[in-house]
């Protein structure tokens, strides 16, 4: 399944195909993966952007213009992810998911805030200190060389890899969202299904995360958990070929 999987998110992707599982996979996971990270959208708001490119909200409603424009740039960004999925993983690469997930937003008319580009101040993850700005290039470029001089990737060094990218925090914000679109990609790219992290296990994810270092199978059994119910999704569309 996983190794079809590429050709046919791909093939979907090129025919513009409304309702298959390209789009549904789309809507899916920009909605969770922003909403993880405070996005106060809905899934179905999030469907009527990607379906029509409009935002229907109730009456005295509000919508953070952000919110809405990190989810547009979702949707670019994983486009961008399908073109080069069967490509090593880089950190040009990277920092363009990083831009194309933050361009446009408030945070770009910020001086500081380097758009497609690491961090300059110090960030912290929870309660958890992150990787100091003068370090982050050396230690990602020591991330992706350990990474990609692996004979095979296998599903626990997608996770492993995750938690120390996460652990660096490169960029000043958008770092989970970059992080769940790698994921994505290199399972793709290593023909391991894909998975979306639900926003509503957020907690057990970031739980995840905090212990990863006494205890990997907090995360690992969340990613497991979460691979299993994008299966069912795919499992429907190729049922029906």
């Amino acid at each position: 399944m996983a190794e079809r999987l590429l050709k046919l998110l791909q093939e979907e992707k090129e025919m513009k195909l409304k309702g298959g599982l390209y789009h549904q996979t789309q809507i899916k996971l920009a909605f969770n993966s922003n909403r993880i990270e405070g996005s106060r959208l809905s899934e179905e708001q999030t469907r009527y952007i990607y379906e029509t490119n409009t935002i229907n909200m109730e009456p005295d409603e509000a919508a953070n213009v952000d919110d809405i424009i990190e989810t547009i740039n979702h949707f670019s960004c994983f486009d961008y992810m399908l073109t080069y999925a069967d490509e090593e993983l880089t950190e040009e690469m990277i920092k363009e998911f990083h831009r194309l997930l933050k361009r446009n937003t408030s945070d770009e008319r910020k001086e500081w805030f380097r758009v497609g580009d690491y961090k300059t101040r110090p960030n912290v993850v929870g309660e958890m200190t992150t990787t100091a700005p003068s370090k982050v290039s050396s230690e990602m470029a020591s991330l992706l060389a350990s990474y990609n001089q692996k004979r095979e990737i296998k599903f626990e060094d997608l996770i492993g890899f995750h938690y120390i990218f996460e652990s660096i925090h490169p960029f000043q914000d958008g770092n989970g969202r970059v992080g769940r679109v790698i994921m994505f990609k290199e399972c793709l790219k290593n023909n391991i299904l894909p998975f979306i992290i639900g926003h509503e296990h957020k907690f057990y994810y970031y739980r995840g995360l905090k212990e990863y270092k006494s205890e990997k199978g907090y995360l690992i059994d969340r990613c497991l958990s979460a691979q299993d119910n994008y299966e069912k999704l795919v499992a429907y569309f190729f049922s029906n070929e």
